[in-house]
């Protein structure tokens, strides 16, 4: 049945197609649903799929969870209203599907029971019919009329512009996987190591594992581990790496440590544990960078306490890039925060990068942290950073990355 107010639960929501960057397909279609269901009053809102004679409901909005219709229901697509409002033996706007002998035919309209019915179709841009949009009620409904059916032509043109927004996404996604299976299948992939300098003895104090691809596209690593993000595929991506740079382990000098990237979804998984049991954790180090969302900061230091309890060193990566950096310093007491090379990048004549880093060469005495700037380049960076206080070092001034110079331990 309408609404009988002024206000309607369209006008408290926006569907625009700009949201589309910040908002998931589903979520916005799901909004669009219960917008559709609660503007015309109605126990149900749909969109469904017919593909291959069948008919099935991809989402589902809903008055009352005893209704029997759910996201995942399929069947014949000729059993269904939305194929024969598609073909033209139903109309797209019916008030009372007892009435209408050919919705009498579908056993839906009796056993749920249907009343008013509104169904339109699903058209991409390619002219195919994706499937159908679909509001109905049990009761039937003799006010329905003309401009309600313009209205769901409206959804449904912005149903299909998500949807299709949604399969392109899904093709992209498919690429990015195949093209990551295929590093890891043919192990396309190799390590680097960037020593970190500790000024004050005048020695090499650990190396820093990074990346590298031999596979196309040739791109920096960090886009390699972003599309793996987005397709599942990161925590098997970081492990990979992580075994790969494990392998070189042995060819450390014994006073040195091997520092190693991984995000907090792979450190709180139970394969890092594994992967790195075997080695002495006194020598190794791991680095969280600014970058990594933590949703979880308790579930992280739990999941690292052990392995600190061992030896294990924490370090936060890219320390002055951004707001996170600080609150992973703060949640985590790392034993290493790695200034973030925007910093020290012409630290010499710049005095407002000085003072922070002066700042936390502070905070990393009272917190018995230790500081390793990144991303020295220059000796004028090199001298600013050891008069501001800062004893350990990592840049192209004292070391590219490239192979381990030992052979054994």
């Amino acid at each position: 049945m309408n609404n009988p107010h002024g206000q309607t639960p369209l006008l408290n929501i926006s569907l625009g197609w700009e949201q589309e960057s910040t908002t998931s397909t589903e979520a916005s279609l799901l909004k669009a649903l219960r917008a559709i269901r609660k503007h015309f009053d109605m126990d149900v809102a749909f969109i469904s799929r017919i593909e291959n004679d069948q008919r099935a409901l991809e989402l589902v909005d809903k008055a009352d969870d005893n209704i029997p219709v759910n996201a995942d229901d399929s069947g014949p697509s000729e059993d269904s209203y939305c194929q024969r409002v598609i073909d033209g033996r139903l109309p797209e706007l019916i008030h009372d599907a007892q009435q209408e002998s050919e919705a009498l035919s579908i056993k839906a309209t009796q056993s749920l029971p249907i009343g008013a019915h509104l169904s339109v179709p699903i058209r991409m841009q390619d002219g195919s019919i994706y499937g159908t949009l679909c509001c109905f009620d049990r009761q039937p409904d003799a006010t329905l009329n003309s401009r309600d059916l313009s209205m769901m032509h409206v959804f449904a043109e912005f149903a299909a512009h998500q949807l299709e927004h949604q399969d392109k996404q899904r093709q992209e996604n498919r690429m990015i996987k195949t093209r990551i299976h295929h590093v890891l299948e043919q192990n396309l992939l190799h390590c680097v190591f960037q020593p970190m300098h500790d000024i004050l003895n005048q020695r090499i104090a650990g190396y820093e594992a990074l990346t590298r691809f031999n596979a196309d596209p040739q791109r920096s690593p960090d886009k390699w581990f972003n599309e793996a993000v987005g397709v599942g595929l990161q925590e098997t991506l970081e492990i990979t790496a992580i075994e790969h740079a494990l392998k070189h382990f042995n060819s450390l000098p014994d006073t040195a440590y091997l520092s190693l990237n991984a995000s907090p979804n792979t450190i709180v998984s139970n394969r890092l544990n594994e992967v790195l049991a075997p080695y002495p954790l006194d020598r190794l180090m791991l680095e969280i960078t600014e970058h990594d969302v933590v949703d979880d900061y308790d579930g992280l230091y739990e999941a690292l306490s052990n392995m600190r309890a061992q030896g294990l060193k924490l370090a936060i990566d890219d320390a002055g890039a951004g707001y996170a950096s600080f609150r992973h310093i703060l949640k985590l007491a790392p034993d290493i925060i790695k200034l973030d090379q925007s910093l020290t990048r012409d630290i010499d004549s710049r005095s407002e990068s000085q003072a922070l880093a002066a700042a936390l060469v502070g905070f990393a005495s009272k917190t018995r942290s230790r500081l390793i700037a990144e991303g020295v380049e220059t000796q004028q960076e090199f001298d600013t950073l050891k008069h501001i206080g800062v004893q350990k070092m990592q840049g192209y001034l004292l070391g590219k990355p490239g192979p381990l110079p030992y052979n054994g331990a």
